[in-house]
């Protein structure tokens, strides 16, 4: 099918259902462990090789979309492939199967941690910190090779990182982002990419320029709205909407944006932020369900399950709005050299931000002592040489947080 054959085909059909989309989707969340680029492999084992929804060709084309647009990678996708599979409302039902599980999960502990006294200096929360540290490396050690093959893209990650610890604030890491699509646009040199077909979504050009408007406006407008209303929940919108809208490479990349809107505003504490994400690790589907927890364990007005709720739909919708508004435009878009070069340009610089988040606040918040730090070399180990699960080195870190704190 022709790149724009979506905006000609006002008699596109979707060929299931969103309860067969939810279904499969509500499997994957319960049981896909191990972060986006994992869960890319299970959504092709389950939908290229065993349903056969899509061929081979097709899912990495959908796939090159998303991680070229800011957001959640792996949920992009799984909202592309119930666009596809059942319209509209198949998108929301594969949203909805995938985060599900985890976003439970995670209210559940924010609501744990906030009816606990003291909960967030114990020793078990402790040890969810210093796994922290480890998983951060570990995103850091991974993308660096990946996003930074060469001098020029490892010098923007040095620059953008030495730039958010001099400005340790969210305009510190906008900026670090901004000038390393500036620098990649203008020093970078990419071979283009091969051109490919499309899978039908049944998305029109109007509509797709229409999302893709919505999510600019809302972007431009949350942050006026916030401070001429003085309101916590329109601020904590504006804050997971940006998040949401600026995250490029992974789940990881949102610590830095998160952590810089919700702990200088006092709504969640330094610990319990850290905790918390320590303990996003260990539970299924994507990282970006660390937004429930957040939510849930904010201070009133904010907090408990509306707050986690409203956080969840609030991070991920600009990632839905992207992927949606793009996909009649992608084959011109991913072809044209000025973009490719911009977002090379900005995964090298969101190393860097990542690898100022390791030191300050992951590092100092959670390593004080030697024990401290051997906790943290030991997960680090197993999860980069080992290659354990991170729900089971989670668990290990937790369970020797406390045993630390009582002997």
């Amino acid at each position: 099918m022709p790149p724009d054959a979506t905006a000609r085909d006002p008699a596109y059909r979707p060929a299931g259902s969103a309860v067969e989309v939810l279904v499969a989707f509500l499997k994957l969340g319960l049981t896909s462990f191990g972060g986006p680029v994992a869960h890319l492999g299970y959504f092709r084992t389950e939908f290229v090789e065993r349903r056969r929804w899509l061929d081979d060709p097709s899912y990495a084309d959908l796939v090159a979309l998303c991680q070229f647009l800011p957001g959640p990678a792996s949920s992009q996708v799984g909202m592309a492939l119930g666009l596809a599979r059942a319209g509209w409302s198949g998108a929301l039902a594969a949203w909805i199967g995938f985060t599900l599980p985890s976003a439970l999960a995670m209210i559940l502990v924010a609501l744990g941690v906030a009816s606990w006294a003291g909960a967030a200096g114990s020793g078990l929360v402790h040890g969810l910190k210093v796994v922290a540290v480890a998983v951060v490396a570990q995103a850091v050690w991974g993308m660096a090779k990946t996003l930074c093959p060469d001098r020029l893209r490892a010098g923007i990650a040095v620059v953008a990182a030495l730039g958010v610890l001099l400005i340790p604030t969210a305009a510190g890491q906008v900026g670090a982002i901004v000038l390393g699509a500036l620098a990649g646009h203008g020093l970078l040199r990419l071979a283009a990419p091969a051109p490919s077909t499309h899978l039908s979504f049944g998305v029109r050009r109007a509509t797709g320029a229409i999302l893709l408007g919505g999510w600019l406006a809302l972007l431009g407008l949350l942050p006026v709205l916030a401070v001429s209303q003085s309101s916590a929940w329109l601020s904590a919108t504006a804050v997971f909407y940006q998040a949401g809208s600026l995250v490029f490479g992974g789940g990881h990349v949102v610590l830095p944006l998160l952590q810089a809107g919700v702990v200088p505003a006092g709504w969640v504490s330094q610990d319990a932020f850290l905790a918390g994400y320590g303990a996003a690790q260990a539970v299924p589907g994507p990282l970006f369900t660390f937004a429930a927890y957040l939510g849930a364990a904010m201070a009133s007005p904010l907090g408990g399950w509306a707050g986690g709720v409203a956080m969840l739909l609030v991070i991920f919708l600009p990632g839905f709005l992207l992927v949606a508004g793009a996909l009649p435009f992608w084959e011109e878009l991913r072809r044209h050299p000025s973009v490719q070069r911009a977002v090379a340009g900005i995964n090298a610089a969101v190393v860097g931000v990542l690898a100022a988040t390791l030191y300050d606040p992951v590092w100092t918040s959670a390593i004080h002592t030697r024990m401290d730090f051997g906790l943290a070399l030991a997960a680090f180990g197993l999860l980069v040489f080992a290659r354990w699960s991170p729900a089971w080195v989670v668990m290990l870190a937790a369970g020797a947080g406390w045993l630390m704190s009582v002997g």
